[in-house]
């Protein structure tokens, strides 16, 4: 039995943010929301690496006895593994090695995984996935449709890859679908290959992205096979930048939004709560 009462506890979301597209920040806002309303924590506040409230700053404003740190954030990397730790002052200066619980002073503080490596992150897929074809009919069953899970992919961070690569391999798994891929922006195959992986008239492509900005709202709708001014066009009319379904290349095309909004990622923060609360309420 799952035990949700965190009343002595404050939720830290901790997001990228950003100064130039104000929708990077929106994922954050809207699940910490969605967890006031719940009422399991004393507290939930939101910290951000390039936008206020910053990170550095945001424990100064949790008074409860334990803290849960989450990252939104896809993958363990640079971000998650070193630049949030030190914001946080979970390392000593210089340092990138520190431990997951901590106590400062009356407090625990708990660092969890990101969001974005748990297994429960297949159900938000699928999630977006039904979501976009149901929005936008005529609707093809999931037998008859090859899913697509879209990355920006880099060899500067091959956990990005593999975390992408391993959520296609557990909806495969599932036989739901009429093939299941990963395809990346930076790296094979890439987002345009889709129309030769497909084995099916129907695709649904699903950006795994934690907000919806540059890449997921234009250079995926280009690669696709959108003209880039009427892309931009779009965007900046606050209008679509992919049309549903599409037809491109003998195929019909759906394009769902990224993951980050989807409201079952407040399911899989809680889960990561239950991972480091866990052990400590069982002592």
């Amino acid at each position: 039995m799952k035990n949700d009462d965190y009343s002595d506890a404050a939720l830290v979301l901790l997001g990228h943010g950003s100064t130039l597209n104000a929708e990077s920040a929106l994922p954050t806002y809207q699940h910490a929301e969605a967890l006031r309303q719940r009422r399991l924590f004393a507290q939930v506040l939101t910290g951000f690496w390039k936008q206020e409230p910053f990170i550095a700053g945001v424990l100064r404003g949790a008074f409860a006895p334990r803290v849960f740190l989450v990252p939104l954030f896809i993958s363990e990397g640079y971000f998650t593994e070193e630049v949030l730790p030190r914001e946080l002052g979970l390392c000593a200066p210089g340092q990138t090695a520190f431990a997951r619980v901590q106590r400062r002073g009356p407090q625990i503080l708990h660092y969890t995984r990101p969001v974005g490596t748990h297994d429960r992150m297949t159900e938000v897929l699928l999630a977006r996935a039904r979501e976009v074809v149901a929005a936008h009919p005529p609707a093809p069953p999931p037998a008859q449709t090859a899913l697509f899970i879209a990355g920006h992919g880099t060899g500067n961070n091959e956990n990005s890859r593999k975390i992408i690569e391993h959520q296609a391999e557990l909806i495969r798994a599932r036989a739901e679908y009429a093939a299941v891929h990963a395809i990346f922006m930076e790296e094979e195959p890439r987002i345009e290959d889709c129309y030769r992986l497909a084995p099916c008239e129907n695709l649904v492509v699903v950006p795994f992205f934690i907000s919806d900005g540059l890449h997921s709202y234009e250079d995926i709708p280009v690669l696709l096979g959108e003209d880039p001014q009427a892309v931009h066009a779009r965007y900046q009319a606050g209008q679509p930048t992919f049309p549903n379904p599409t037809l491109r290349h003998g195929k019909r095309v759906w394009y769902a939004a990224s993951i980050g909004r989807e409201p079952l990622m407040v399911e899989v923060i809680l889960e990561r709560v239950r991972e480091m609360a866990g052990p400590m309420e069982k002592r």
